[in-house]
């Protein structure tokens, strides 16, 4: 039976498409990549497993994704940050474990900023951290500041990637990986080394910045980008568990 979407009324009314089940905690709040949404495989599993597992879950869109209002052009980290942050003070009431994906990994850290002591956890999926610095040339760069949109292969469909001047002047003010992250919740980093989008040295590169001594960084060594292999999805759900899993006394 599938999870039905709702929606709820985000920050300057923007309508944002959520699924969430409830149950035991801490929540498991799953944050998608550049342009996904909730519909994609590692999303639906997760929310299968935690029905499956009794744990209260939340999928969203962005504004701009999915089945969310807006436009995608209009979006950034810090709007995406704002909606999710507002959802889930709506919806859940204890603690969250981030799960960040791509772009949702960096947009991970930023939320758990913002929500503090809440953060039960942090799981990054090729978590791709201060990407606007690292992921683009010189040129391009420039083109951005000059107010140009910059277009790039898609090898996961028909359309080019676009990056708009908005979302990486916001972004370049949110970087991360060039100090100390102040951040103490347990972290697990899973990344594929033969992730041609995002390199697997990225994940070391946030373990060492993370001021939390919790963390470990799983490589999976033929794993893409996308880690979505059922061997793949099925190492996350292992990680999430044994994160989720109560202390013993």
């Amino acid at each position: 039976m599938s999870v039905l979407t709702e929606y709820f009324d985000g920050p300057q009314g923007r309508r944002i498409a959520y699924r969430h089940i409830p149950g035991n905690g801490p929540a498991l709040v799953f944050l998608p990549g550049y342009m996904s949404d909730m519909a994609g495989s590692k999303a639906t599993a997760l929310i299968d497993w935690a029905r499956e597992t009794g744990r209260e879950c939340l999928l969203l869109d962005y504004s701009g994704c999915g089945q969310s209002d807006g436009a995608f052009a209009d979006g950034t980290l810090s709007r995406w940050r704002d909606e999710v942050v507002a959802l889930v003070e709506d919806r859940i009431a204890g603690d969250v474990i981030l799960i960040g994906s791509s772009m949702g990994g960096w947009l991970m850290l930023l939320m758990a900023e913002a929500l503090g002591d809440r953060i039960a956890g942090l799981v990054g999926i090729a978590a791709a951290p201060d990407f606007t610095e690292w992921g683009l040339d010189a040129d391009q760069k420039a083109q951005l500041e000059r107010g140009e949109t910059v277009f790039e292969d898609n090898p996961y469909g028909p359309d080019p990637t676009p990056t708009h001047p908005g979302f990486y002047r916001d972004a370049q003010a949110l970087c991360r990986l060039d100090g100390a992250i102040a951040l103490d919740s347990p972290a697990r980093l899973i990344h594929g080394q033969r992730d041609a989008d995002v390199p697997w040295e990225i994940a070391l590169r946030l373990a060492d910045r993370l001021r939390s001594d919790d963390i470990q960084v799983t490589l999976v060594k033929d794993g893409d980008h996308r880690l979505s292999r059922p061997q793949d999805i099925a190492l996350l759900l292992r990680v999430i568990g044994d994160l989720a899993a109560p202390s013993p006394s």
